[in-house]
């Protein structure tokens, strides 16, 4: 058989170049303000406007470009969080997804080649010639060919690889978003149970304070030295502080089942032992710049905008089925009458080529409606692109706010914690020395057990509130 009798068949099948009619995609301007509400509690230089531009030498790194490990430095905490990443049931699935997302691009991509295939058949059959006689006959043929390969003249099947890819590339991001959202997740997590664990421990200890004051005033009550009301009142701080006992160890246990959910695993007894928030190892700086970070970064927002070019293309997709589609098939093999004679010089060549034009003349305005789709589709996910976005920007700006007031607030608690426990203990002195009432420390011990559960919450939400900045800048999916 002679080969070159398929040249021109390969050629036009590997060479021909589609004419992608697919709109250009611009990337839309961002539906946010370039200056934050309030001044930023992480720096004095404004933010910048939002830009593809990278940071050039000697700038400050973007949020990005800070790890976890980076953020977060305490040594438990780092162990959890890597636990998590590794047993978290749903950032497995996001990444499975990722795998499955890969394949249907490669499956897509496939369709931009021929596919080749090999063949082989044996015929046997019987016929009578013109005397009656029965003749048996064996055919022998092997060949390679390729069926309605489609000659992607106006860029359908290229749209619809672009797709394909972009899809993938969200589905990435998308995982990178669920990484960040876990990460942020174990650590508000291991804060909680911080701060539900010093809370119990306080209680812990006022309870037993005013145990030691209920007996004592008993006692005194016994010997006629107070009065019913007084011990009424030292039994109602001990069974106040008995309530608020059982509240945190309830607290502390769902703290620990949540963490363990968010793990994925029993997690090592040794990960859990207390230690104080004071000496919890957070980074509470972050760069400035925000704006472009916020908007070009963060991983939700990159897949949502590569969910929106992946609906530009699908449009070009369907425009392009509006236009006539060319398919080839052709094959080129070997007959014989016997094997062993099938790829000799004197066996039988075969070719064959058939190319086919389809042109759509009616289809019940199916096709127009399908672009139509496509189109409403981009405008969806633009919409989706601009929200995120919108979100991105609220979340940041909240957190920021919420920087320089929590700040704020845990600097006067703590001012008011020390004047509390200055006034508990003026006051104890002032009731021995018969100058005070009992009502009056007991209030002066009540407000001092409020100040010191404040101060713990208020260290915990400022402590969070740098966790949610910095997943709101994008940090936390490296």
């Amino acid at each position: 058989m002679n080969t070159k009798l398929l040249l021109p068949f390969f050629l036009a099948a590997t060479t021909l170049s589609a004419c992608s009619i697919a709109p250009t995609y611009v990337r839309p301007t961002a539906p946010v303000t370039k200056e934050w509400p309030v001044a930023s509690g992480i720096g004095t230089m404004p933010p910048t406007a939002p830009s593809s531009t990278a940071p050039q030498s000697g700038e400050q790194p973007r949020t990005t470009d800070i790890g976890w490990r980076s953020m977060f430095r305490s040594p438990k905490l780092q162990s959890i969080i890597e636990e998590s990443l590794t047993n978290n049931r749903d950032l497995r699935i996001a990444t499975l997804n990722i795998e499955a997302a890969r394949h249907t691009y490669r499956i897509q991509r496939s369709d931009l080649l021929p596919s080749i295939n090999a063949s082989g058949s044996f015929t046997r059959q019987e016929s009578r010639n013109g005397t009656g006689q029965a003749e048996i006959t064996s055919t022998y043929t092997a060949g390679i060919g390729t069926t309605a390969y489609e000659l992607d003249l106006f860029g359908r099947v290229r749209s619809l690889s672009n797709r394909a890819i972009n899809q993938y590339l969200a589905t990435e991001e998308g995982r990178k978003a669920a990484q960040t959202s876990l990460v942020a997740e174990v650590a508000n997590a291991y804060l909680t149970y911080l701060a539900d664990v010093e809370l119990l421990r306080l209680t812990e200890s006022t309870l037993k304070t005013r145990l030691d004051g209920f007996d004592l005033i008993k006692r005194s009550f016994d010997l006629g030295a107070k009065s019913r009301l007084d011990v009424a009142q030292a039994a109602t701080l001990v069974e106040s502080a008995r309530v608020n006992r059982a509240q945190y160890q309830r607290q502390v246990e769902q703290d620990r089942n949540a963490l363990t959910l968010l793990v994925g695993k029993e997690i090592d007894p040794k990960l859990l032992e207390p230690q104080p928030l004071a000496d919890l190892q957070i980074l509470n700086t972050l760069p400035v710049g925000i704006p472009s970070v916020v908007l070009l970064d963060r991983p939700d927002i990159r897949q949502a905008e590569f969910s929106l070019k992946a609906e530009n293309a699908n449009i070009g997709a369907a425009r392009a089925s509006l236009f006539p589609s060319i398919s080839l098939t052709g094959s080129a093999g070997f007959a014989s009458a016997s094997l062993s004679d099938l790829f000799v010089t004197n066996s039988s060549g075969l070719w064959s080529f058939a190319p086919q034009v389809t042109l759509p003349i009616f289809q019940g305005g199916r096709l127009r409606s399908n672009l139509k789709l496509a189109e409403t589709n981009r405008d969806i996910a633009l919409a989706r692109y601009e929200k995120a976005i919108q979100t991105a920007f609220r979340e940041v700006a909240d957190a920021l706010v919420a920087r320089a007031t929590w700040t704020e607030q845990l600097r006067a608690q703590r001012a008011l914690l020390k004047e509390s426990d200055q006034t508990s203990t003026i006051t104890k002195a002032r009731y021995e020395h018969g100058i005070d009432s009992y009502f009056a420390l007991l209030d002066a011990q009540r407000s001092l057990f409020e100040a010191q559960q404040n101060e713990i919450l208020i260290h915990q939400q400022t402590l969070a509130n740098m966790i949610d900045l910095y997943k709101a800048l994008g940090g936390g999916w490296q």
